[in-house]
């Protein structure tokens, strides 16, 4: 597990615009004037949004004529999904049993 990289995805989800992004899209592919509409947000910071959960692979965009198209890259969701699961469950090679003390039982 490597605490560094999935880090970045949730300083990416503590935006509430960015997590309303996501929960929208988890209906499947939307058009960019329907998240401005929904959102009432500019085309500027839909675009500041949506780039930057391009840049960690957390959406994925296409575009159709002038219109852009937004869906969830379910792959790092599953990821990130994957990731909650192992660290909020009791382990074997939990990071508390390095500590020089007895481990906490849960």
């Amino acid at each position: 597990m490597n605490y560094k990289d999935y880090s970045k995805y949730f300083k990416v989800l503590a935006d509430e615009n960015r997590l309303k992004i996501l929960d929208m899209l988890s209906c499947g592919e939307i058009c960019a004037w329907k998240i401005l509409k929904i959102l009432d947000i500019t085309q500027s910071t839909l675009s500041h949004h949506m780039k930057i959960l391009n840049s960690c692979s957390l959406v994925k965009t296409r575009k159709n004529g002038k219109l852009m198209y937004y869906s969830q890259n379910k792959a790092t969701i599953k990821s990130i999904k994957t990731f909650m699961n192992y660290i909020t469950k009791k382990k074997e090679d939990c990071i508390c049993y390095k500590l020089d003390r007895p481990a906490v039982k849960a």
